[in-house]
């Protein structure tokens, strides 16, 4: 039985069927063992997905697996040249630009629209070019439908075309330790400021 969330997720994907805006065109894992008891689950929270997706390290999760720390979340794909890598730097500038005390309490989370090539050991290989710590960095990839879902749940937008290549949306989606989201910054290389203070919020709730 599909969850309200996923019934909203496919009707918003349907919604944002049309063409990519103009300026988002490209020229081990975190994820804890279980689920810890806690508050329950809204039906405004990722985590309610009902999908599976696989890690660097070969190992199949959920997202709710994510629960328990907020987390900055991102899609993209590993043999993108220009748009990820960008993204990517912009986590890397979120994540640093917190006190240390409360950057270990962050979770960061990359997944990819490239199920075909963004295997485990692809992922692995990227986590390794861009030395990301495992106990805070996620890297997951996942089929097709999943993938779609959850990109219209984000509102990240992406379309592959005849090289492979993907022209996407750009943007970082801060979720809460129950994986709700409370913030969004869209664009490459933009001002980080908001969205380090609303971090900085979440993490000394």
């Amino acid at each position: 039985m599909k969850t309200p969330l996923r019934l909203a997720g496919i009707v918003l994907m349907l919604l944002a069927a049309g063409s990519l805006a103009a300026n988002d065109k490209p020229a081990p894992s975190c994820c804890s063992a279980a689920l810890t008891a806690g508050t329950p689950l809204s039906d405004k929270s990722l985590y309610q997905v009902e999908s599976h997706w696989t890690n660097d390290a070969g190992k199949v999760v959920t997202l709710g697996e994510l629960k328990g720390r907020p987390q900055i979340v991102a899609m993209f794909f590993t043999s993108c040249q220009y748009a990820c890598p960008a993204l990517v730097h912009d986590l890397m500038r979120i994540e640093a630009a917190l006190p240390e005390n409360l950057r270990t309490n962050l979770g960061c989370t990359l997944i990819s629209f490239d199920p075909k090539r963004d295997t485990p050991a692809a992922l692995t290989n990227f986590r390794q070019s861009r030395n990301l710590p495992d106990d805070r960095w996620t890297l997951l990839s996942g089929n097709p439908d999943d993938i779609l879902e959850l990109a219209a749940l984000l509102g990240v937008r992406y379309q592959e075309d005849a090289t492979g290549q993907f022209n996407h949306s750009n943007i970082i989606t801060v979720l809460d330790a129950n994986g709700e989201i409370v913030h969004q910054q869209i664009g490459l290389n933009q001002d980080i400021a908001e969205t380090v203070r609303i971090l900085q919020k979440l993490l000394t709730q």
